[in-house]
């Protein structure tokens, strides 16, 4: 029963369990929620649920790997938690949801530097930490881009 809960909870409800790229789906529903969902938009509640997915993630996590092995790709809530940090606090409009998507990727699949590091951490810790640290620099870089919009007057929201 607990590797079922586990299986339900850390595959986002089974959306991990898709063929291809389930980590890229995974966000990309969550960019979905986010942009039809406008509670989401709350700065406060986006980043409760990023707690309760970091809670969640580190607990299915273990089990996960106890199951299938190091940080299996049906796992998809360390997904949802960090493109949800990577939204948070955004400005409203399609250009900073959209490069939120863009860098999350960019940085959780290239893995530089701490990311990488991150995911070497034991169990669920791990699991989690690199994509929270790729939502945390995805949602810099965005604001860089968009200061850098706004320095050349260029609009950003539509």
């Amino acid at each position: 029963m607990k590797l079922l809960a586990a299986k339900i909870l850390s595959t986002c409800f089974g959306i991990g369990l898709f063929p291809v790229a389930p980590g890229t789906v995974t966000s990309v529903v969550a960019v979905i929620a986010y942009v039809f969902i406008p509670a989401l938009h709350s700065t406060l509640l986006l980043l409760s649920l990023v707690l309760i997915a970091l809670v969640v993630g580190i607990w299915t996590g273990r089990i996960m790997e106890e199951e299938y092995g190091n940080d299996p790709s049906i796992v998809t809530i360390d997904e949802l938690a960090g493109q949800w940090l990577a939204l948070a606090a955004l400005p409203a409009g399609v250009v900073p949801v959209l490069l939120s998507l863009a860098f999350f990727r960019l940085f959780d699949i290239a893995k530089p530097g701490p990311v990488n590091s991150a995911q070497r951490l034991p169990g669920g810790f791990g699991i989690m930490a690199d994509d929270l640290l790729a939502g945390f620099f995805a949602n810099l870089s965005v604001r860089g881009v968009l200061a850098l919009l706004t320095l050349f007057h260029l609009p950003f929201s539509l």
